[in-house]
């Protein structure tokens, strides 16, 4: 056991009493937070199972885990990550890093309902203290590796908690400020948030690298409340966090001992545990974790009988300034682990980036691929030789060591110094400014620049190199970091605009080491993605490239490649549609290309296949179970029923299967109290039953008779109430007249009675407009109103000016029923010609924004009917048009004569001969009669008769004469109407 704190710590515990009545208003609080910092530290220290403080991808914690494992060789290492995770540890052998754990499931067991899918990431770079642990304890033989914190189980069951906010998922999330690594939403982001500079133009798709996840990582350290952030940000003269932390601990503990290493993080992790916001919730959690790890430790030293001399717990420094009464070997004090729910977690390896870990955890732009390039540059100063797993891509393996005898904590000299008030005695400037290192970053980023349509020259490498080293003296730096040099390139080189995707700081992020993107190996892969890149492989592809890659299929002169088509239409089904994009070719029930050409990027999107494999063996199987939930979904309707059998007819070849999902969709149907879906219930099984008529089969299968008779009854049944109820729109009552209409000879055929459908049509009594349209069009199809009438009551529309305003509605109404009663187009084109010759400006003009805006909302897919059918009435050429003779006013008639030259008002006369004077002479008291009434007087002859010859004699009579001549229009069209020569 070292030496009591009143010896090792108790000159700086005077010290900083001092500084708190000296500056502090209220001394004895300061003077309480001060102390409570040694305090921790010096337990910390105490603690006879050693206490290693890390934080999450830093190179100084990397450094400095590396040379602990080197000196010390544990043999059991304690690590703080969920505990169920430890069988992944050996597969990271066959990854590319970064990478991440996952566990993950799809169906929940004691959980809230609708929260699912559940999913927690760990991200793992090769820059990071846990990278170190985990590679020592897998390389080096008789080394135990345990992993004790909370199970992802007990994540999400602790985030239900009542008055505990969640965890937080997802990149859009920041980091946590309370040091477990958890992706928590914080107000203390928001200060360094606000100063990031320069604009973002390049996709950000490998920041959704990992989904909507919730992160898990060792040691985030970053202050609890934004007020202290922007202090320490405005003070520390540093534009966000991240910088912050690389420049004031970073760079001075990179080459720090050890025991100054610890003896730091311990003491910034208890800053930032007592000046956090008091939130019971948020602290009840931390502190439940440190209980949690705790016991797991306890637990196995009982069980293995190890010695702590020979352990070492790796935790984030937050959690090494633990104040729980479990903390520490020797502690009694219980702690209950609740047991995890029935919900079926399956872990799996996923790729990371860079740009995912600094969006998932809230650093800024950059940030991790600095950290990357600061771990190599400090392992080629410092000649420490790292710790690789065998077989990853890039490593080599190291040499392991001999166990060593474990030195006693007394023996050691340097265990209980302090070297904290050394630390903080000494301002954290960087080293002399290395000339060569930043010229070479001038040369490059200006290199990159013009390669990225930048106007660049050596005059902005030179700018650039001042300009560093002028923010850098600004900064009280004497050496420009990586930040610096960044704003500076940005000043010198990006000008206004942004020239092409990249601006200049991401820029700067790739020359710093890029955007780094895992990979995970095909040992490393579930099954699924094992089977889906053996059953691509004669496509010729290296399917591990992130690259996209062009897949050409001549699926006639190489039928062997069928299964590898078959494939990729059922990837396109369940992966992002940016993984497997079809250039060429199309499926549709009943049709098969017969070339195909894909683009295909499965290695960019290697995280979905890899989560494909958590739901199934093959990809049959994950489809099935896919189609299967969304036909039992409790919200589930008729027509998502039969979305799932037509894609079961295209995907899969199961018979059995697809009449299940059929039987599904009948039991659906019925029970729909709504008609909301009924347009896409009849396009639906229309495709349906005319798949299984071109298909040879002797009848359909039994869920579609069931599915027609049974749609039949329900439509007939709900059509009334539709009719009159003003939610269920026309397109709804449109689409189930159709259903009736166009399915009423099979449905009769099964035994369905077609007075049900009379029935429900005469029962039914509209008020809109629209909708008696269509129940007049109803009514036409069925012979209950002849179409004359149709045709009359169109016309008293017309005439009247009560009902003229509202003949747009009508139109429409007319227009969706050409859905139910497709020969009702040429009647539409009559009426609407009708409208358009009829009609005067002044009526027509108003109403025609009206019709317009109702066929193009309403029935837009219709109106191409419209115009096909006008097409075929209307003569195609211009000269034609004044010959033509509209179809529906008297076919077949012979054409009006030509009428011959007039003098003065005299117009040609009729010759007494045909049906009009004939009509005339057969009536001569109401032919005088409307002659009187028309103010043409005349009178009649003494015999009774208009004429005083035979007809067709070529005599006029007088009455008929006057009538011709004061109306002569309404006669020459009264004569062309009845064809009269």
């Amino acid at each position: 056991m070292s030496e009591p704190a009143a010896s090792r710590f108790g000159a700086l515990r005077e010290q900083l009493a001092d500084a708190a009545s000296a500056f502090a208003d209220s001394p004895d609080a300061l003077t309480g937070i001060l102390a409570g910092l040694v305090d921790d530290v010096d337990r910390a220290l105490a603690e006879e199972l050693e206490i290693f403080p890390v934080c999450h991808h830093s190179p100084s914690s990397a450094l400095a885990m590396a040379r602990r494992l080197a000196h010390k060789q544990p043999k059991v290492i304690y690590l703080e990550l969920c505990e169920d995770l430890q069988p992944l540890l050996t597969e990271l052998r066959n990854c590319e890093l970064p990478v991440a754990l996952q566990a993950f499931a799809s169906e929940l067991d004691g959980f809230p309902a609708g929260i699912g899918p559940l999913s927690v990431i760990a991200p793992i770079t090769e820059a990071s203290a846990e990278y170190q642990a985990i590679a020592y304890a897998l390389e080096t033989p008789g080394v135990e590796l345990l992993l004790v914190d909370r199970s992802t189980d007990h994540v999400f069951q602790w985030q239900s908690r009542p008055g505990l906010e969640p965890e937080g998922s997802g990149p859009a999330g920041d980091g946590d400020a309370d040091g477990d690594g958890e992706s928590e939403p914080d107000p203390a982001q928001a200060a360094s948030q606000t100063a990031q500079a320069g604009s973002q133009t390049e996709p950000d798709e490998d920041k959704a690298l990992h989904g909507d996840a919730v992160g898990v990582e060792i040691g985030d350290l970053r202050p609890g409340f934004a007020e202290l952030e922007a202090y320490l940000l405005h003070h520390g003269k540093v534009r966000h966090w991240s910088e912050w932390w690389d420049q004031y601990v970073e760079q001075p503990l990179i080459g720090a001992d050890h025991d100054t290493y610890r003896q730091v993080m311990v003491m910034i992790g208890s800053l930032f545990r007592r000046l956090r916001p008091t939130d019971a919730a948020r602290t009840d959690r931390d502190e439940d974790r440190e209980r949690y790890m705790w016991t797991r430790m306890r637990e196995h030293l009982a069980a293995s009988g190890a010695d702590p001399a020979d352990c070492l717990y790796v935790c984030g420094a937050f959690h090494a300034a633990s104040h729980v009464e479990q903390f520490g070997v020797r502690s009694t004090a219980p702690f209950e682990i609740t047991e995890r729910t029935a919900t079926k977690w399956r872990y799996g390896l996923i790729p990371s980036s860079h740009s995912a870990i600094e969006a998932q955890f809230g650093l800024a732009g950059g940030a991790v691929s600095i950290a990357a390039a600061t771990w190599s540059k400090a392992l080629t100063a410092s000649k420490v030789t790292p710790y690789r797993l065998a077989g990853q891509s890039g490593g080599r393996k190291r040499a392991a060591r001999k166990p060593k005898a474990t030195v006693p904590a007394a023996a050691g000299a340097a265990v209980g110094t302090d070297r904290l008030s050394g630390f903080l005695a000494t301002a954290a400037r960087p080293g002399e400014l290395d000339e060569t290192e930043l010229l070479g970053w001038c040369v490059d980023i200006v290199r990159l620049a013009r390669r990225n349509s930048y106007l660049a020259s050596t005059a902005d490498a030179i700018a650039i190199f001042e300009t560093s080293v002028l923010l850098a003296g600004m900064r009280n730096r004497r050496r420009p970091t990586p930040y610096d040099f960044a704003d500076a390139a940005v000043t010198c080189i990006e000008k206004d605009v942004v020239p092409g995707r990249r601006d200049v700081r991401r820029l700067c992020e790739i020359m710093f080491g890029g955007d780094r993107i895992g990979r995970v190996g095909y040992a490393a892969l579930p099954p699924l993605a094992q089977d889906v890149y053996d059953r691509l492989a004669p496509l010729g592809l290296d399917l591990q490239k992130r690259t996209v890659q062009r897949a050409l299929l001549d699926l006639h002169g190489e039928p062997q490649l069928r299964p590898c088509s078959d494939l990729l239409w059922m990837l396109r089904r369940l992966l992002p549609p940016e993984a497997v994009r079809p250039i060429m070719g199309e499926r549709r029930l009943g049709e098969q290309s017969v070339q195909e050409s894909w683009d295909v990027a499965i290695g960019r999107h290697q995280r979905s296949i890899i989560e494909l494999g958590y739901e199934g063996v093959t990809i049959e199987q994950v489809l099935e179970l896919r189609l299967r939930k969304a036909a039992w979904d409790p919200r589930a309707t008729a027509a998502s029923a039969l979305a799932a059998v037509e894609d079961s007819l295209l995907y899969l070849t199961n018979r059995r299967f697809t009449d299940e999902l059929g039987a599904r969709a009948v039991q659906l149907l019925a029970a729909e109290r709504t008609v909301d879906d009924a347009p896409e219930v009849l396009h639906r099984i229309r495709q349906l039953l005319s798949y299984y008529r071109a298909s040879g089969e002797a009848e359909l299968p039994a869920w579609c008779q069931a599915f027609v008779t049974t749609g039949y009854a329900h439509y007939c049944t709900l059509l009334p109430t539709a009719f009159v109820d003003d939610e269920t729109g026309l397109r709804q009552v449109a689409a189930m007249l159709g259903f009736l209409m166009s399915m009423e000879s099979l449905a009769m055929a099964l035994g369905c009675d077609r007075a049900q459908l009379e029935l429900a049509v005469r029962q039914s009594h509209p008020e809109s407009p629209a909708k008696v349209a269509l129940l007049w069009a109803a009514q036409s199809q069925l012979g209950q109103l002849p179409l004359a009438q149709l045709r009359q009551r169109c016309a008293d529309l017309l005439a009247s000016p009560l009902t003229v305003g509202a003949f747009p509605h009508y139109l429409s109404g007319f227009v969706q029923a050409l859905e139910p009663v497709p020969t009702l187009a040429p009647f539409v084109v009559e009426v609407l010609s009708a409208a358009f010759g009829q009609l005067p400006d002044t009526v027509l003009l108003p109403w025609l924004p009206a019709l317009i805006t109702t066929l193009r909302e309403q029935a837009g897919e219709l109106v191409p009917v419209l115009v096909r059918e006008a097409g075929r009435t209307f003569p195609a050429t211009l000269p034609a048009l004044d010959s033509w003779t509209p179809p529906w006013t008297s076919a077949g008639a012979p054409a009006p004569a030509a009428a011959g030259p007039s003098s003065g008002p005299e117009i040609a006369r009729y010759a007494m001969s045909g049906p009009v004077p004939q009509l005339l002479a057969g009536s001569p008291l109401a032919t005088v009669a409307v002659a009187d009434l028309l103010d043409c007087a005349a009178e009649p002859p003494a015999n009774g008769s208009l004429t005083d010859g035979a007809p067709g004699s070529g005599h006029r009579v007088p009455a008929l004469d006057a009538l011709f001549d004061r109306y002569p229009v309404p006669a020459d069209a009264a004569a062309a109407l009845l064809g009269v020569s």
